[in-house]
Order: C-alpha cells, then sequence, then structure tokens
C-alpha cells in the first residue's frame, strides 16, 4: 500500500530539510570566502510553514557567523531556483550542538582511557 505521506515513508517536512542541506552544502562549496573553508552543514530544520529553517554547522567561528550572514541572500536565492516549494524560507545560522556534545563525550572518553594508563 503506498505512504500517503509522499510515498518516500518519510514526512514532507523531513524530505525538504534534507533537499535544503543538500543545496546549502552544494553552494556554500562553490563560495569563495576563506571563512567557510571548513564549514559544513550538518542539518536543516525548516518550519513546517517554510517561512524560516534553522541551518546547523560544524563550527561558527564568529568569521564564519558573519560570512553565513553575508551570503545569506545567496543561498537564499540557490534554493529558489533550484527547489520547487511553496516558498523560500529565511535562514538562520547555529553551530550544530551535536558536534560540541559529541566532543565532551569524546573528551571524557579520553581522559578514562588515560586514568587507566596511570594505575
Amino acid at each position: 500500500m503506498p505512504d500517503r505521506r509522499g510515498g518516500h515513508g518519510y514526512p514532507r517536512v523531513a524530505r525538504v530539510n534534507e533537499l535544503l542541506r543538500e543545496v546549502i552544502a552544494e553552494e556554500l562549496r562553490q563560495i569563495d570566502d576563506e571563512r567557510l573553508a571548513f564549514v559544513s552543514v550538518t542539518g536543516v530544520h525548516a518550519d513546517p510553514d517554510l517561512r524560516h529553517a534553522l541551518v546547523w554547522v560544524s563550527s561558527m567561528p564568529e568569521a564564519a557567523g558573519i560570512a553565513l550572514r553575508r551570503h545569506r541572500a545567496r543561498l537564499q536565492g540557490a534554493i529558489g531556483r533550484q527547489v520547487r516549494i511553496k516558498r523560500t524560507p529565511e535562514l538562520a545560522f547555529e553551530a550544530d550542538p551535536a558536534i560540541a556534545s559529541g566532543q565532551r563525550v569524546e573528551d571524557i572518553l579520553r581522559g578514562l582511557r588515560k586514568d587507566e594508563h596511570c594505575e
């Protein structure tokens, strides 16, 4: 029996989020701005009405945040050209909290290993 959510097995907003992530990541690769050299898009969370989308990036030092805000219109334009959706969301950028949490876990594990070697 076909899935009523579009036949893809997951909700429309999740599909849109993944599509936005792909478009933004590809556009960022094409931007010649050294402040964005080590920035990766880790996820996107669009509002159900598609008015706003939060873009999570791997790290966001101050310079990268400034560059992302500067290139926001270009990124939104790429979405508007490449994605067939009702409206183009206004983008906001934040560092992915999962990256920081993962780093804390790794630091704890390293500390535990170091303690084992000292005994």
